[in-house]
C-alpha cells in the first residue's frame, strides 16, 4: 500500500512540476496569458482522454501494467521539458503529462485501496487522495525552490523528477498484483458510465468536486503570473509555495472529513470554499500577498472536505468489477473543471487584464459553490450515507 501511494505521489508531482515555471518560458518564448491557460488545458485534455479511453484498462489487465504505463508516461513528459525549445515541446509535454495522470488517477486510487488490509481500507481511501494532492502540492515548492536557489532552473527540476520517477518503476514492480487479468478488452472511448443504483452517490460528489477542482485550475496554471503582475513577486520560490499552500489546506480538509464524517462534508466543503474565493478576490483588489496565502489554504480547506467525502463516497459504493471505471469516470468531471475555466480566465485576462479576469472567476466559482451548498443542504438534496441499494 505504502510503495503503490509513493509511486501515486512521484506521478501527480510531475504534472504541477511547470506550475511555477511558466513565467520563465512565457520570457523566453514571448507568449501571451492566454498561451498560459491553454498549455494548461492540453494536460487536462490528455487526462480526461485517458480517463475515457483507458478508465477502466486496470480492470481488465491489472493495476502494475497501468501504473507502470503512467510511470513511463511521466518520464516521456520530463524529457519533453528538458528539450524545450519552443511551443511544441511544451504542448507534449503537457499532453503526456496529463495521459500520465489520466491513467494513475483511477488505477493509483484503487490500487492503494486494494492493498490495505480489509480493516485499514478507510483509511487507505485516505491516503490515496493524499498521495494525489500532496503530490500535486509538492510539484510546484520543488520547482519553485529549484528555479529560485539552483542552476539551470528550466532544467535541474526535471532531472530531479527523472530520479524520483526511476524509484517509483521499482516501487511498482515489487507490489503485488491485485486483480485477475480478463481477456476479451477491446479499447475505444466509453462515456461516463455510472452504474444506476449508485447514481445518487455520483451526482452530488461531482457537484461539489466540480468548484473545488476549478479553483484548482487556477493556482496551478495562472496563479504565478497573478504574484507576479499583480501582487508584484517575482521570487519563483514563493510562487510554488503559495500554490503548495492550497494543496496544504486541502490536506488539511480531508483529514477533517473523519470527525466531520462524510454527509457534512459535501456542503460544508462547499461553503469553506465560497469563503476561500472571497479572501482571494480581496487580495487580488489590494494586491496583498498574505491575503492570497490564506484564501489558497481556506479554498484548498473546503476543496479537501468535498473531494476526500466524493471520492470515499464513490469507491465505497462501486461495485468491485467497476471500480476503477467510476473512480476513472469522478474525476473526468473533475478535470473538466480544472480546463475549461480556467481557458476562459486567460481569454479574460487577455480582454480586461488579469486583475478582472481573477475577480470575475473567484465570484463564479464562489457562486457556483454557493448553490451547489444549497441543493446538498435541501430536503432530500443529499441523502447522507445510507446503502447505495436503499437509494431512489
Amino acid at each position: 500500500m505504502v510503495a503503490a501511494a509513493c509511486a501515486f505521489a512521484v506521478a501527480m508531482c510531475g504534472t504541477t512540476l511547470p506550475t511555477p515555471l511558466y513565467d520563465l518560458y512565457q520570457q523566453r518564448l514571448g507568449f501571451s496569458e492566454l498561451m498560459i491557460t491553454v498549455i494548461f488545458a492540453v494536460y487536462a485534455v490528455g487526462v480526461i482522454a485517458a480517463l475515457l479511453l483507458f478508465g477502466q484498462l486496470s480492470d481488465h489487465v491489472g493495476r502494475r501494467p497501468v501504473l507502470l504505463a503512467g510511470l513511463a508516461l511521466s518520464a516521456l513528459s520530463a524529457v519533453c521539458f528538458l528539450l524545450t525549445h519552443g511551443l511544441p515541446e511544451l504542448f507534449a509535454g503537457r499532453a503526456l503529462s496529463g495521459l500520465s495522470a489520466g491513467l494513475f488517477t483511477g488505477a493509483g486510487t484503487v490500487a492503494v485501496v486494494e492493498l490495505a488490509p480489509p480493516r485499514r481500507r478507510d483509511a487507505a481511501v485516505l491516503i490515496a487522495t493524499i498521495a494525489n494532492l500532496g503530490g500535486l502540492g509538492s510539484g510546484p515548492l520543488l520547482a519553485g525552490l529549484l528555479a529560485q536557489f539552483a542552476p539551470a532552473p528550466l532544467h535541474l527540476v526535471f532531472l530531479v523528477d527523472l530520479a524520483l520517477v526511476a524509484a517509483a518503476i521499482v516501487a511498482v514492480l515489487l507490489i503485488p498484483e491485485t486483480v485477475q487479468v480478463r481477456r476479451g478488452m477491446q479499447l475505444r472511448p466509453r462515456g461516463l458510465r455510472v452504474p444506476r443504483q449508485m447514481r445518487s452517490t455520483f451526482v452530488p460528489a461531482a457537484m461539489a468536486g466540480f468548484a473545488g477542482f476549478a479553483t484548482l485550475g487556477l493556482f496551478t496554471s495562472v496563479a504565478p503570473s497573478f504574484l507576479s503582475k499583480v501582487e508584484g513577486v517575482q521570487n519563483h520560490a514563493v510562487s510554488g509555495a503559495v500554490v503548495c499552500a492550497l494543496f496544504v489546506g486541502s490536506t488539511a480538509g480531508q483529514l477533517l472529513m473523519s470527525r466531520i464524517g462524510m454527509r457534512r462534508a459535501l456542503p460544508l466543503g462547499c461553503t469553506v470554499l465560497v469563503l476561500g474565493m472571497a479572501v482571494i478576490a480581496g487580495s487580488l483588489a489590494v494586491a496583498s500577498l498574505p491575503l492570497l496565502v490564506l484564501g489558497a489554504v481556506v479554498a484548498g480547506a473546503g476543496q479537501g472536505l468535498s473531494f476526500r467525502a466524493a471520492v470515499t463516497a464513490v469507491a465505497h459504493d462501486s461495485p468491485p468489477e467497476q471500480r476503477a471505471e467510476v473512480t476513472s469516470a469522478l474525476f473526468v468531471v473533475l478535470y473538466v473543471a480544472i480546463s475549461i475555466p480556467v481557458v476562459g480566465v486567460g481569454a479574460l485576462a487577455t480582454a480586461v487584464g488579469l486583475r478582472a479576469a481573477g475577480l470575475v472567476f473567484s465570484g463564479c466559482v464562489a457562486l457556483l459553490a454557493a448553490a451547489t451548498a444549497m441543493l446538498l443542504l435541501r430536503p432530500g438534496g443529499h441523502d447522507g450515507e445510507q446503502p447505495a441499494s436503499t437509494r431512489t
